[in-house]
């Protein structure tokens, strides 16, 4: 573990923090330890991408992250790859074009509208699935701010909308243990060839990402083989001080022995390419969101996990607890009537064009599922192409 990690006080709106003063806006910033697991905000900034992990920077082989900050009438197009993406709205709304070519010739040029939202903790948003070599261009009149989870991956799927509506919202644990999880694209929930994608939403004072818990090694019907990535927002306190929390990760005896404990701020991501994570700490009075990005190399897309012996017992104590009354932070809108018009937090338009033939692709919906509105994909179970470009012109 390495003291540094617990130094850095920054945030983009702390300025006179010279040691982490937050996003690339602030040149005062240091970048983290080279090769760490704790990438403060901005360090990995490249061109329009506030944030940016390819799995070799992360000395791993599938899992990514890109932050695409946008202005008012902002563009940005990029080149998809051998990867599969999803542009995922953290504030803000935008148009995303989709170009693919098939072997055969044909061309599909799709156009997915999606209304995303105030911010991460305002609501459920509506999403858009780009598939490995295709072209993609994002899009946005007021200016927003874009995540772009992705995994190296082998199939080409057809580019499809997600909407809000379909996005299973889960209630998990119990008592200061409870949290919220947006499964818009977890195993089971939307389908992929690698990539899994969650959010988690922490009240402040809460503990999430707990008990401890590891997918490092693949046991058949056990345990995944599974890197990840923790991306934070952290809500300020009504007084408008800046957020923070913390985020541990122990050794759990296979891979490079990661072990971390990091104070986390707005925009900081965390790696994991192996070990036991959790807790991820939401400090009183600040909410704690967190994009999970996972993948990995087996055939099967599933995440399943081991829980730390030394903690799985917490578990059992979640049932006699209430779940935290601050809870949800928001549920996904209802499915609209058929026939009716698109509500405004599932709003979306999908056309596709064909030079050869009739292309696919769309507004499909999600798992119906059970509880909340939009609820689906349980909790888990405890027990190389080359690098696509950053930039993009169109082809």
């Amino acid at each position: 573990m390495t003291s540094d990690h617990l130094k850095h006080p920054g945030h983009p709106d702390h300025p006179g923090h010279p040691d982490h003063p937050g996003h690339p806006d602030h040149p005062g910033r240091r970048p983290g330890p080279p090769g760490g697991l704790h990438l403060p905000a901005g360090v990995t900034a490249t061109g329009p991408y506030t944030t940016v992990v390819e799995p070799e920077r992360a000395g791993w082989g599938f899992a990514g992250l890109r932050v695409l900050d946008l202005p008012p009438g902002g563009s940005h197009g990029f080149d998809a790859g051998g990867s599969e993406w999803i542009v995922l709205p953290l504030s803000g709304g935008c148009t995303v074009e989709i170009l693919t070519v098939t072997p055969g010739g044909e061309s599909f040029d799709e156009t997915f509208e999606l209304h995303g939202r105030d911010d991460v903790f305002s609501g459920v948003t509506d999403f858009a699935y780009v598939p490995r070599e295709s072209w993609a261009r994002i899009t946005t009149p007021t200016g927003g701010r874009f995540a772009l989870p992705g995994a190296r991956c082998g199939r080409r799927l057809p580019a499809r909308y997600g909407p809000a509506s379909g996005v299973g919202v889960e209630l998990r644990g119990g008592g200061t243990c409870s949290r919220q999880v947006n499964n818009f694209a977890a195993a089971g929930a939307f389908e992929a060839d690698k990539l899994i994608a969650v959010e988690v939403l922490t009240p402040g004072g809460n503990w999430s990402s707990y008990p401890p818990h590891k997918h490092d090694e693949h046991l058949p019907g056990r345990e995944s083989e599974l890197e990840e990535i923790y991306y934070f927002e952290i809500a300020a306190a009504p007084r408008g001080t800046p957020g923070l929390g913390y985020q541990r990760v122990s050794p759990s005896g296979r891979g490079r022995g990661s072990d971390l404990l990091a104070e986390v701020r707005g925009g900081d991501t965390v790696l994991v390419p192996d070990g036991w994570h959790g807790p991820s700490i939401a400090a009183p009075g600040h909410d704690m969101y967190y994009l999970n990005v996972m993948a990995g190399p087996a055939d099967e897309r599933a995440w399943l996990i081991s829980d730390h012996p030394d903690h799985a017992w917490v578990r059992a104590t979640w049932p006699e607890q209430p779940a935290d009354p601050r809870l949800p932070f928001h549920r996904a809108p209802e499915v609209p009537p058929a026939g009716a018009a698109p509500s405004a937090a599932g709003a979306a338009t999908a056309t596709a064009t064909a030079t050869a033939g009739a292309g696919t692709g769309g507004a499909r919906p999600g798992p119906a599922g059970t509880g909340l509105p939009g609820a689906g994909a349980p909790s888990p179970s405890p027990s190389p192409s080359p690098s696509p470009s950053l930039e993009g012109d169109r082809p």
